[in-house]
């Protein structure tokens, strides 16, 4: 974990989040939380994640998500350096 994030304000924010059941609260709660662009780039780098776990180049993610290079080439390096946050969801979603 990054000691650089671990505040109470972002432990705060967190058990915000594991208080939503539904897939409607959380489009309402992060519809209140963040701007319209800032919710698609979120969605955005999980697309990209998602499609560089399947082996997909960069320029079928570019061409599919908007996404740039530079964002592409960020999400794998959490992909492949991180804290296996994305991998922990990976498996979630698909057991």
């Amino acid at each position: 974990m990054n000691k650089k994030i671990k505040t109470d304000a972002v432990d705060h924010l967190f058990q915000a989040i594991l208080c939503l059941n539904t897939q409607e609260e959380c489009y309402d709660f992060f519809e209140d939380l963040c701007t319209v662009n800032e919710l698609l780039s979120l969605s955005q780098r999980f697309e990209v994640a998602s499609m560089l776990k399947q082996k997909k180049t960069y320029l079928e993610i570019a061409e599919k998500t908007g996404a740039s290079t530079a964002t592409i080439s960020r999400v794998n390096r959490s992909l492949n350096y991180g804290n296996d946050g994305y991998e922990l969801i990976f498996n979630r979603l698909n057991p």
